[in-house]
């Protein structure tokens, strides 16, 4: 009990959070709200007063003037109402806005690692159902929440003056109706999570099947998505009955309460009308109309309490998963004090004794590896697979967290510079290139948006991209589809080859980007880029071919660095690099067709 207690508090707490930047437009709505109730506390006394004038006698006049003063407070009643609901509503609206445009932004500031990992059907649940729910929460939910405890509020006390026995037998009802509430609330609150997790998985495999489509008709396994999709949809539509099947239960029992009210009233109140004559004896004409226009005042909030109440504890389940995703703190991120940067970049990189291990890792992917590459140089880094060549090229970019005094640029240690200054010093590629579904331009102008045509132009030329080019329907400006699929593997990997470049970053670290392209023209490409001026380019990769132009090698294994030297210096030295040399001269004379 106490526990629920407590999580009820938080999500009041949480409620009031989001809304307390709207405090004075909330504050205008309960306003209105107010002057509605009142009017129709006002509306049902003037039309008692009305019917009771009706003696003999009466003067027609007077019932045309009652009338229009009906008709008029009715009309602004309903005026207002409007207004009350353009405010609240409104306060929803606004809510839903910037609450999906401050978990874009969040998103975008965790690191790629946890967003791999991070389900993305789930992160995208979040992010529009979620927040749609949230949207209903505070406005309809709450807007009705506040309506119904003014319509109970104010016209019990001119319910209780007219007849307070008839009054007290009308809503006797109701707290039947509250107990069903209660009854259902905690299993509509656990139902609804429930669904909104079986959502979440669906939308992540449609996710992850349309991105993989090729490889399950390589294989042959569209009858076994087709059977992980159909338990997946199956889980979500039993879900989604349970829910239903508690909601169908749960509000036609409340309207039937809500509406037994008024049929308590209309069999009571019928006995207790005065007899013609014995005026003031009794409950009178005017009053009984006014005690059913009062009654059927509360049954529609009392009948809608139910989807009210639903749409409160979908919308805190929602808001709870949402400050779940916002809680969630980077890890990295700018430090607190963070170095200044130098008005002139060189691109001079240093590790010191670089150790680094993956969560959960059983060994180091790298280990006490230490080197200094002077501005300008061409540098290969070259290895076994998983000896950590990939590892040190997240690194400097900081896409995994690593510890301080172990990685420099320019003499900085990378983690106390904020983030933009280390990523505006580096042109990252890494093998699998993200191309947008954007135009080959626009996908090359992408680090620099308002890039000339002319330089990117220059930056498909120096990627080695102008011949493919020049067979493409609309050239730069023919649309690469979702993820590039239009274009081959070395045509997306040159595409962003020349994006970076265009980013003229001081230090280009190629994390086997070139590897969908034949040695050859990856040693065209190194040598384009070396001749355009002074950078200083770091070459991951397993061509050792295209290596053996760079003015040095680095040769890494079971994450040490075991090796250092100019190519032609180590293929005369026993060791890793001379053993992968002679492996890929075996295979590449392998590969040559009989009649070469």
């Amino acid at each position: 009990m106490l526990h629920q207690g407590l999580a009820g508090l938080l999500r009041i707490g949480l409620i009031a959070r989001f809304l307390r930047p709207y405090r004075r437009r909330i504050a205008r709505g309960v306003a209105t709200l107010v002057a509605v109730n009142l009017l129709g506390v006002l509306i049902p006394l003037l039309v008692r007063q009305a019917i009771d004038s009706l003696q003999p006698g009466f003067v027609v006049y007077d019932l045309m003037r009652q009338s229009l003063v009906l008709i008029v407070l009715a009309t602004v009643m309903g005026g207002i109402r409007l207004v009350s609901r353009i405010l609240v509503f409104g306060v929803g609206r606004q809510v839903e806005f910037n609450l999906r445009q401050q978990l874009f932004e969040h998103l975008l500031r965790q690191e790629p690692a946890w967003l791999h990992e991070m389900r993305s059907g789930e992160v995208i649940s979040r992010s529009t159902y979620d927040v749609e729910n949230v949207r209903r929460l505070l406005g309809f939910a709450l807007l009705s929440l506040a309506n119904t405890a003014l319509v109970y509020g104010l016209q019990l006390p001119a319910m209780l003056s007219i007849s307070g026995s008839l009054t007290l037998a009308t809503v006797s009802v109701y707290p039947l109706m509250l107990a069903m509430v209660r009854l259902f609330s905690d299993r509509i609150m656990r139902q609804q999570r429930q669904l909104q997790e079986r959502q979440a998985a669906l939308s992540d495999l449609i996710q992850e099947d349309l991105n993989g489509i090729s490889a399950i008709k390589i294989y042959c396994q569209e009858a076994r998505e087709n059977a992980a999709f159909a338990r997946l949809n199956k889980a979500y539509r039993n879900a989604a009955l349970a829910l239903a099947r508690t909601r169908s239960t749960l509000f036609p029992l409340l309207q039937g309460i809500s509406s037994v009210s008024l049929l308590v009233l209309l069999a009571l109140g019928a006995r207790q009308l005065e007899a013609p004559g014995a005026a003031g004896s009794g409950l009178t004409v005017g009053g009984f109309v006014a005690l059913v226009l009062y009654t059927e005042r509360l049954v529609f909030p009392t009948a809608l309490l139910g989807f009210t109440l639903n749409s409160f504890q979908t919308g805190q389940v929602s808001l709870e998963r949402i400050e779940e995703l916002l809680a969630r703190e980077p890890r990295i991120a700018d430090p607190a004090t963070p170095q200044e940067r130098p008005r002139r970049c060189s691109g001079r990189i240093e590790a010191r004794n670089f150790t680094y291990r993956y969560p959960n890792a059983v060994r180091p992917a790298l280990s006490g590896v230490s080197f200094s590459i002077e501005p300008g140089e061409l540098v290969a880094i070259v290895g076994p697979v998983g000896c950590g060549k990939s590892t040190l090229s997240r690194a400097l970019g900081r896409s995994i967290d690593i510890g301080p005094g172990q990685l420099f640029i320019d003499r900085q240690d990378i983690t106390q510079l904020r983030l933009d200054d280390l990523r505006s010093r580096l042109a990252l590629v890494p093998q699998d290139s993200f191309l947008f579904t954007a135009s080959l331009a626009d996908n090359l102008r992408y680090g620099v948006p308002a890039a000339e045509r002319a330089a990117v132009v220059a930056a498909s030329h120096a990627a080695r991209l102008s011949s493919d080019v020049e067979g493409f329907p609309d050239g730069l400006d023919t649309l690469v589809g979702e993820r590039g699929i239009t274009l081959s593997g070395g045509q997306r990997q040159r595409t962003a080859l020349g994006r970076a470049l265009m980013m003229e970053a001081p230090l280009l670290v190629l994390d086997d980007a070139l590897a969908s392209v034949d040695n050859a023209t990856a040693s065209r490409i190194l040598r384009t880029i070396t001749d355009q001026g002074q950078r200083t380019v770091l070459f991951i990769s397993h061509q050792l071919s295209a290596a053996a132009i760079c003015d040095r090698v680095l040769v890494l294994e079971d994450g040490r660095l075991v090796q250092s030297g100019h190519h032609d210096d180590l293929i005369q030295q026993p060791g890793t690099y001379r053993r992968l040399w002679e492996r890929q001269q075996v295979e590449a004379h392998l590969q040559q067709p009989s009649w070469a």
